[in-house]
This record gives C-alpha cells, structure tokens and sequence, in this order.
C-alpha cells in the first residue's frame, strides 16, 4: 500500500488518546459498597474504547490518500504480437483499381464494357486507406489477447503507438491516420526495419508479426535488405503483405508472357521475391477491393492464434473511500452507545 500525503502518518499515534480516557459520569448510588464488580461493563467500556482508536485512525490513514500502486499481471492468451506498418502515401487517399483483366481494359460501347467501368466507378468512392483502417480497426476488435503496436510512413516511418493490448489505444491510433493527406514518397524499407525493431530487447513471449499494408513495392538498396534480413530472423518474426491494388497497377507476381526482367524493374515484382528470399514466415495477399481486403484480414486472423504469455498493468486503486466507510462506520456505533447510555437511575 502506498499513500499521496504520507507525511499524515506521524499523527497515528494520536489514535491512542481514546485509551487514556476516563469513564462517564459517575450515577449518584445510596451504598457503592453494595454494587458488584461489573466486569461486562468493564469490557464494553474497553471495546467502546478500541472503537475509538479504530476511527481516529482510519479517519488519518484515509486523509493519507492510501492507495494499492498499479502492478503487472502475467497472463496467458491466444495471440501475437502485431505491429501495424500502414501506408501514409497520396496514392493511398485513392480507390482500389480492381482485377485487372487479361488483355487490358475492355473498350467500346458493350454491356460487359459499361459494367466492367461501373464497378471501377464504385470502387473508387472510398480510398484505399480509409477502407484499410475500418477493415483493421474490426481485425483488432476481434483479436483480445494480441499486442498491437503501430507505424505508419511514407518518405519516413513514424511509430505511432508502443505495443499494448488497450483495444481503446489502438483504436485511437488507427483513426488518427486519418488527418491530413500524404506525400508521394515512399520508403518501404525504413518503415520494415523500424517496425522489426520494435522487437529488439523484448521477451520472446508467442508469435511475432510485421503487418505492412501498402498499395506499392519498393526498390531496396543492400544496406536495408540486409538489415531487414537480419532482423527478421534474430527476432523470429513473421511478415505479411496486404497489397492493395491500384487502378492499373501490377500484382505481385509476373503475368504470363510478361518479361522476366520486369522482376527487378517492378518494385511490387521486387520486394515481393525478397520478401520470399527471407527464410522466414512469409505471406502476401492482394486486395483488389473492399471485399478481397476483407477477405486477406479474415485469413490472417485464423492463423495466428497460437499461445502467447503477456503481462497486463492493473490501474492504481484508490482506497481513501473504503478507509474512511470504516472510520464513518465506527463513528456511528460510538454515537449509537452514546444515545443508549444510561445518565441517571430512573
């Protein structure tokens, strides 16, 4: 137990005055000779006494401010630690560009045509993003027992939220990449290593995962791929690609007839064989539209649900109110006894 004002303490010792007091009034008797010891009298003056000490002190210890401080709990659940890595570039702020479909998009004036660029149209009502941070903000309301930390980054990576499991907190975070517009840059690749950094001189508690949802690639130099390299494997850690598709964007992997130079010269085609390259746990969805990202989020969220040990901080708890109930409640038999003392012989 802690207190705010322990400097009040030094008065406890005033609670002893009750034990130093006299008896009540004496009651005019014709031969106090005649009058037995009353030792149940004797007693209940002792008892009335102890009372009185209990109250002053509790009436001390409670304006003490005493406390229980807040404390870690070591709990078992079914999880992972996850850091979100959340693209923050301008092509973000547009739409999903759907399948592409083989051949090019389909021209003239055809029934199969004007379908094809209506649901284009729908899809590019709601941006990537916006539709990206409700599909995670219902992922993480499903996972309980996970540790959620958060990046996002264009040009450069800005860590948003250390890991906790306070599914307020990371709400919050999710909702606040929604200010503002991004840049037009991109670099992937700081963003990973500072997301594999969250790791480092943590306990190796269950599953660990680097989220990144983006809707580009990116070219890394050896410097980044080694380190990412690096990281990845000391730290254990799984990654998984969201690729949001834009209009007219590649997907991840070559399109039959395609160039297999193309690979290097594609940033998607890139990042998506180094990825692979890694050793490690690796998956790579794409979400062609709401729907697909849905779809990718709900199969990430039934793999990883394996056992995981975390600590959880119990909040401080304040127990002036239950301190001062015991002071109010002896104050009331003491003033209960007083009433049903006898003054004088009837």
């Amino acid at each position: 137990m802690s207190f705010d004002h322990p400097g009040l303490l030094w008065l406890l010792p005033l609670a002893a005055l009750p034990l130093l007091a006299q008896s009540g009034g004496v009651l005019d008797n014709a031969w106090a000779s005649l009058m037995p010891r009353d030792r149940a009298s004797e007693l209940v003056g002792w008892v009335l006494r102890i009372i009185g000490v209990l109250a002053l002190a509790a009436l001390d210890i409670g304006m003490a401010g005493p406390y229980w401080p807040e404390y870690d709990v070591e709990r078992v659940g079914k999880g992972a630690e996850i850091v979100l890595v959340l693209d923050r570039s301008r092509s973000m702020d547009q739409g999903f560009g759907g399948v592409r479909p083989s051949g090019g998009a389909p021209k003239g004036t055809s029934p199969e045509t004007i379908d094809y660029y209506m649901k284009q149209a729908s899809r590019t009502r709601e941006s990537k993003g916006k539709v990206a941070r409700q599909v995670l903000s219902e992922f993480i309301a499903k996972r309980q027992d996970d540790r959620f930390g958060m990046i996002v980054f264009s040009t450069l990576p800005i860590r948003i939220l250390e890991f906790t499991q306070k599914n307020e907190a990371i709400q919050a975070a999710i909702a606040a990449g929604d200010v503002g517009s991004g840049l037009s840059e991109t670099n992937i690749g700081l963003a990973m290593q500072s997301a594999l950094s969250s790791f480092v001189d943590r306990p190796y508690t269950g599953s660990r995962i680097v989220m990144l949802v983006s809707d580009g690639g990116d070219r890394l130099d050896s410097d980044a791929r080694e380190r990412i390299a690096y990281l990845a494997h000391k730290h254990r850690v799984a990654i998984y690609w969201i690729y949001l598709r834009s209009l007219n964007s590649p997907g991840l992997v070559l399109e039959k007839g395609e160039a297999p130079e193309n690979v290097e010269a594609v940033p998607e085609y890139a990042l998506h064989r180094f990825f692979e390259s890694l050793g490690t746990s690796y998956r790579a969805y794409e979400a062609s539209d709401p729907e697909a990202l849905k779809k990718a989020i709900d199969a990430v969220n039934r793999l990883e649900n394996l056992p995981i040990t975390y600590l959880d901080t119990m909040p401080r708890r304040d127990l002036s109110a239950q301190v001062f109930g015991v002071a109010f409640g002896c104050i009331l038999l003491l003033l209960a006894t007083s009433l049903a003392e006898i003054r004088r012989w009837a």
